[in-house]
C-alpha cells in the first residue's frame, strides 16, 4: 500500500515510478477499492468519464482512504475547476488538450499560488485530508501540487519546447490515443503504433532535459513497461470499466 504522507510530487521527483488506475465510473468507493488493490494513485476522469464535482470530491477522499494518491483530469479548458480540485485535496491535475504555451500558462495560473500563479485561497478540505494546518499547506502547496499538461496533438508537439519552458508547469502527460487520431487526421486510432511510441519517447526525453515530470496513458502492460523504459514515471494503466468487465467475464466464464 502507498504511504500518502509522502507526496506524489516527492515520489516522482525522486524518480519513483507511480502507476495510476483510471477512474471513469462516478462511484467514489471504487477509488478506495483501487487503492486497496495496490494502485499507488487513482485518476478521476471528468473529461471522458462520468465524474462530476461531487463524485470527485468524494472520490479524492476515498482514494486517500485506500492509501492512493488522488489525481483528477478536468474537462478541456476548464481552468476554473482546477483550483477547486486542488482545494478538494487532489495532488495532481492533468489538463487535456494543452496546445500552446498560453494554455500552459492558464493552467499554472489556476494551479499555483502567487508568485507562480493566481490561485485564490480556500484549501480547507485539502489541508484536512492531509492532516496539516492551512499555513503548512500554503508553505508547500506550489511544490507539492502537480500541474500536468496533456500533449496529444500536432500543435502541442510543435509548441512542446515552449510549453516545457513555462515556469510553474510541473510536467507533461502524453495521450497516445488522441495523438494517433490527430496525427492521422482522424484516419487511425492506434496508440501503440511505432510512430506514436517514437514520438512519446521524444516527449519524455525533452521533459527530462527541461527538468519536468513526464507521464503517459498506456493500454497494455507491454506499453506500460515500454513507457517506463522511455523515462515516464507517472503511468496510467487500467480503466475501471475494463478492469471490472474483464473480471466479471472471467468469473462468468468459469461457470459455463
Amino acid at each position: 500500500m502507498t504511504d500518502t504522507s509522502v507526496s506524489l510530487a516527492s515520489r516522482l521527483r525522486a524518480d519513483e515510478t507511480v502507476v495510476t488506475a483510471w477512474s471513469t465510473l462516478a462511484f467514489p468507493m471504487l477509488a478506495e477499492l483501487l487503492g486497496r488493490a495496490g494502485y499507488r494513485a487513482v485518476t478521476l476522469d471528468m473529461q471522458h468519464g462520468a465524474h462530476d464535482i461531487a463524485s470527485v470530491r468524494d472520490g479524492i477522499a476515498a482514494a486517500r482512504l485506500g492509501d492512493a494518491h488522488a489525481v483528477v483530469r478536468p474537462p478541456v479548458d476548464d481552468f476554473a475547476t482546477v483550483s477547486r480540485l486542488f482545494d478538494l485535496g487532489a495532488e495532481a491535475v492533468i489538463m487535456p488538450m494543452v496546445n500552446t504555451p498560453e494554455d500552459a500558462l492558464a493552467l499554472v495560473a489556476a494551479a499555483k499560488y502567487p508568485p507562480l500563479g493566481a490561485r485564490s485561497w480556500g484549501p480547507h478540505r485539502a489541508a484536512m485530508l492531509q492532516g496539516v494546518t492551512p499555513a503548512d499547506y500554503l508553505e508547500r502547496a506550489n511544490r507539492e501540487t502537480i500541474a500536468l499538461a496533456m500533449i496529444e496533438t500536432p500543435a502541442a508537439l510543435e509548441a512542446l519546447d515552449e510549453i516545457l519552458a513555462v515556469d510553474g508547469l510541473d510536467g507533461v502527460f502524453v495521450g497516445p490515443g488522441d495523438m494517433s487520431l490527430t496525427l492521422s487526421d482522424g484516419a487511425e486510432l492506434n496508440p501503440s503504433s511505432e510512430r506514436v511510441q517514437t514520438i512519446a519517447a521524444d516527449v519524455a526525453a525533452k521533459a527530462k532535459a527541461a527538468g519536468k515530470l513526464a507521464g503517459i496513458f498506456t493500454n497494455s502492460v507491454e506499453d506500460a513497461k515500454r513507457g517506463k523504459e522511455m523515462g515516464f514515471r507517472f503511468i496510467a494503466l487500467g480503466i475501471d470499466m475494463g478492469l471490472f468487465a474483464d473480471a466479471a467475464s472471467s468469473m462468468a466464464g468459469k461457470l459455463r
